[in-house]
């Protein structure tokens, strides 16, 4: 059984000044998918990651977002369908209370006010934060947690991250995209803006590769990051583990974290 199409570019381009950001994009994203979009700084991928969702409008072509023409929606009902977490958290916060902020988004969607107060509590609960803080007392790491937990209140059926993890430590970082790897699992389809090729290959399910505002490639993770020549193009680098194992040759093929490592190690050595 075929799954269903929630997100498709259709000949997508899009120009500031009549300088071509991005071109030609044809992309389909099905729903229940995790996709990182990657490439180097210029490539494209922020202006892609707002075409998603109607804060910019192609210049030619269409994009659908569970089946809306972003050219012919208000950004506010594709809200309905569609949440969008900012690299800085700061561009998203503008009440006086954890509470209020999460309420905030929730009213800003029509949800009804006695609902609202029961998503605002299990929220609250959720995350562990105290309802009347004041955001801005936060450290960076908890007003990013708090952003996503304004998104997860609202239960979109598509979450576009742009670099989520950027400024978190490893702690942070880790308990930021397990809750979205949940989020996922429970299926919320997922599009992130990456620079991290660790957290790419720890949690995207699919990768699409970006550069000077032109897709290059577009397949399953660990395939896209075996693929050296096409990373090359796009002036980017293997993870870590995976680097090495190029280095050392097909003997250590496939190979991308140090579990796999280890295993290859012992087979290569059995085999002697």
């Amino acid at each position: 059984m075929p799954k269903e199409t929630v997100l498709e570019f259709q000949n997508v381009s899009f120009s500031y000044n009549e300088t071509a950001n991005v071109k030609d994009l044809n992309v389909k994203i099905e729903k229940g998918d995790f996709v990182a979009v990657i490439g180097s700084n210029g490539a494209g991928k922020s202006t892609f990651s707002k075409l998603c969702n109607g804060l910019l409008k192609p210049s030619t072509g269409d994009v659908l977002v569970a089946g809306l023409n972003t050219k012919k929606e208000k950004v506010s009902k594709l809200a309905k369908h569609i949440g969008f977490l900012f690299q800085n958290p700061d561009r998203q916060i503008c009440c006086q209370t954890v509470a209020e902020e999460i309420a905030f988004s929730l009213r800003n969607n029509g949800v009804p006010e006695d609902e609202i107060k029961v998503r605002v509590d299990n929220t609250i609960k959720e995350f562990g934060f105290k309802a009347d803080v004041e955001p801005f007392n936060m450290s960076r790491g908890q007003r990013q947690r708090l952003c996503l937990a304004c998104l997860i209140a609202l239960n979109p059926e598509i979450l576009i991250l742009d670099e989520p993890t950027t400024g978190l430590d490893y702690r942070e970082c880790m308990e930021m995209m397990n809750r979205i790897k949940k989020l996922n699992k429970a299926g919320t389809t997922v599009i992130m803006v990456c620079h991290d090729m660790e957290i790419v290959l720890d949690f995207a399910k699919n990768v699409i590769v970006m550069n000077r505002g032109e897709i290059l490639g577009n397949g399953k993770t660990r395939t896209v990051l075996s693929d050296t020549e096409l990373l090359s193009k796009a002036r980017l680098l293997q993870p870590q583990i995976a680097a090495t194992c190029t280095i050392l040759g097909k003997d250590y093929k496939d190979v991308f974290t140090v579990d796999e490592m280890i295993d290859r190690i012992k087979e290569l050595k059995g085999k002697k």
